[in-house]
């Protein structure tokens, strides 16, 4: 099994998408963290995990679709990360609905994804 990518631009925007990810969620857990005045937590704190955890999944995704023998194979986890990517786009989406600071930075990882989505498209031809 091969651990490093054939397509390292793709797999180096998927790292950065984890880090940029990883910072943003870190950033708006503390304003979405204190509970709002009827006592409940903010609706929109579980996407930060989100966002985390699905950013973690796309650089194994890609060396997991270009390990595989058949090609079929290769379609089904290069779709899976399709999924990944559309989702972690919408949750994006719904954190900027949220009243907090940190909207712009989620502007620049939703840029970011789309310069992913353009080079993923590339990358599922040469599968």
């Amino acid at each position: 099994m091969r651990l490093q990518p054939r397509n390292k631009r793709l797999y180096k925007k998927a790292l950065e998408i984890f880090t940029l990810s990883r910072s943003i969620s870190n950033y708006l857990v503390h304003d979405l963290a204190p509970l709002q005045n009827n006592g409940s937590e903010h609706p929109h704190i579980y996407f930060t995990g989100d966002i985390i955890r699905q950013s973690d999944a796309l650089a194994p995704k890609i060396i997991k679709a270009e390990n595989q023998t058949f090609q079929d194979e290769r379609i089904k986890h290069a779709t899976s990360l399709i999924h990944i990517t559309n989702r972690l786009y919408k949750n994006c989406e719904r954190l900027e609905q949220s009243e907090s600071n940190g909207k712009e930075f989620l502007i620049l990882l939703r840029k970011e994804l789309r310069k992913f989505k353009h080079l993923q498209r590339s990358w599922m031809m040469s599968l």
